[in-house]
């Protein structure tokens, strides 16, 4: 069994069992081999836009034998993904503008899903707002934190137009605020002490014009504030 990095197996998990996974930009083919190898996914689809990481991917394939269960494909996106094919789809490990542009030029295979999961490296508070604006609805998520770095995950599925989410919402999560993930407070208690200490720093400037900066930092903490409040 392929092991996977503490990152890849929480997006790994909340893929869960499905007929047809696809994994769009795969890398080294990780999360398929995962899954298909442990019988949660019956056979994969192993999508990279480039032919380096592709070829990687197909090498650990055969490595486990599972080129039957496994294809290669490559793919700008989900250019090569018939509509309907994959169940669950899985797109992780990239910027959350670029992760916007995939799921728009790949709607109708993402609409068709029954769950899309999403782990954006950056932008997540304008990915989660593009999802919603777009009729995805956040289902499920989770949070690791893997050598220093916080990695949220989203499990989203195409319902329709729902009430906005709001602010805190979108910068942390609403599925892992309700539930009082422990790794989101961690991280918030890190980001209250990291910008409490950008903020003390700022207004000891004596050049310049702080207050914008100032009151920037004042409202991110507030946010920060207003989430932690709903930890018990």
């Amino acid at each position: 069994m392929v092991r996977l990095s503490k990152r890849l197996h929480a997006v790994a998990s909340l893929a869960g069992a499905c007929n047809t996974l696809a994994d769009v930009g795969t890398d080294h083919g990780y999360i398929p081999v995962y899954l298909v190898g442990c019988k949660r996914a019956k056979r994969a689809v192993a999508m990279d836009i480039n032919p380096g990481p592709l070829q990687r991917a197909q090498e650990h394939i055969e490595a486990y034998g599972l080129q039957a269960l496994i294809e290669t494909r490559l793919s700008d996106g989900m250019a090569a993904l018939q509509v309907g094919e994959a169940d669950k789809i899985v797109v992780a490990g990239m910027g959350g503008n670029l992760m916007q542009r995939i799921l728009k030029q790949g709607e109708a295979a993402a609409r068709a899903a029954q769950g899309l999961v999403l782990q954006p490296q950056s932008e997540i508070a304008a990915f989660r707002g593009f999802l919603w604006e777009n009729g995805y609805r956040i289902v499920e998520e989770d949070m690791v934190c893997e050598d220093g770095k916080y990695y949220p995950m989203i499990l989203a599925k195409h319902m329709g137009k729902a009430e906005p989410l709001g602010r805190a919402e979108c910068k942390f999560g609403p599925v892992l605020l309700q539930k009082q993930h422990p790794v989101l407070k961690e991280y918030l208690e890190w980001q209250r002490k990291m910008k409490e200490g950008v903020l003390e720093k700022v207004k000891g400037e004596a050049r310049g014009n702080v207050e914008g900066r100032v009151r920037e930092l004042e409202e991110e903490l507030k946010d920060i504030g207003e989430a932690l409040g709903g930890f018990c």
